[in-house]
């Protein structure tokens, strides 16, 4: 199992909703969701097989016009 962790500017439920269906519908074997009420709008992806490209996330939400880097230690 695979986990990426990811600071994001998503700020409104709906909109992280969206993203989640969006997320599901493209990427295949993610499980992702978003923790809104850390101070950092955290989003998690998780990948049972394989690995998860977080340079492909990070483009996949400017797409939708948001940001996102991989959150460190």
């Amino acid at each position: 199992m695979t986990v990426e962790v990811f600071k994001t500017n998503v700020n409104r439920r709906k909109y992280a909703k969206a993203l989640l269906a969006e997320i599901h519908k493209t990427f295949a074997g993610y499980h992702a969701n978003f923790d809104l009420d850390d101070c950092d709008n955290i989003l998690r992806v998780q990948c049972n097989s394989g690995t998860i490209c977080a340079n492909t996330m990070i483009l996949f939400l400017k797409r939708f016009g948001y940001r996102a880097e991989v959150l460190t230690d």
